[in-house]
């Protein structure tokens, strides 16, 4: 079904999300550019009215009060802005009391996801082996604004929720064009195990985005990518 995709921030990401949405027969109801949501409120919800959903890559300071705002108008949104979490329970009450839908993930790679459970299986395999040290290596281009990266810190909840006595340090690297790499590593006196996501292309992140935003109009409520994968844990 084609749906009307309001696309909130057009920039690297908010362009391949454009491609993508058109390479899949859906109609690009507005585009809304960062100078727009700095300068005239009213004018850009107005233009984003009558989406079918909006999908939102901004920053991670205009982030909240863009999504308050399309919660507000009722747009169903998906959101890949990372570094607002302080902002989510308000942003969840929001959603509740009109009744709307909001997706909202760090990292919208069906690979990264996998990782994420892959990882959580492998720390708990090498729970109580004290001689491994765990930690985490990510890395961004050099405009990332936010670090760690939201990806690495799911990443470290993971690890952390399946071997709770264990450490996971991040360290991040910004530099380059790099789109995004996630490395989980166990390291001993002699020997190393790694685990490690490498994005070749920015396009991953806004073909998943498109599946979410395929996937949300119908629903109500705060989800995550994650969740619409696998499902709700028990």
């Amino acid at each position: 079904m084609s749906l009307r995709i309001a696309i909130v921030g057009y920039g690297r990401m908010g362009r391949a999300v454009e491609q993508i949405a058109r390479e899949r027969g859906h109609e690009i109801h507005s585009i809304v550019r960062g100078a727009d949501l700095r300068e005239d409120t009213a004018l850009w919800r107005n233009r984003v009215r009558g989406a079918d959903v909006a999908v939102e890559f901004t920053a991670p300071g205009t982030a909240p009060g863009t999504l308050r705002n399309l919660i507000e108008i009722g747009v169903p949104t998906v959101t890949g802005t990372t570094g607002w979490g302080a902002h989510l329970a308000e942003l969840t009450r929001l959603v509740d009391s009109r009744g709307g839908a909001l997706l909202h993930s760090p990292n919208f790679s069906v690979g990264v996801q996998l990782l994420i459970k892959t990882a959580e299986e492998l720390a708990r395999r090498f729970r109580g082996r004290t001689e491994f040290d765990a930690f985490i290596v990510e890395e961004h281009h050099r405009a990332k604004v936010d670090a760690p990266s939201g990806t690495a810190l799911r990443l470290q909840q993971g690890v952390q929720d399946a071997d709770p006595e264990r450490g996971c340090p991040i360290t991040s690297i910004r530099a380059g064009a790099i789109p995004g790499t996630h490395a989980l590593r166990y390291d001993a006196a002699f020997e190393t195990v790694r685990l490690e996501h490498v994005a070749r292309s920015r396009t991953v992140f806004a073909a998943g985005a498109l599946v979410a935003a395929e996937w949300l109009p119908a629903r109500r409520g705060v989800f995550t990518f994650e969740e619409m994968l696998f499902g709700r844990p028990s």
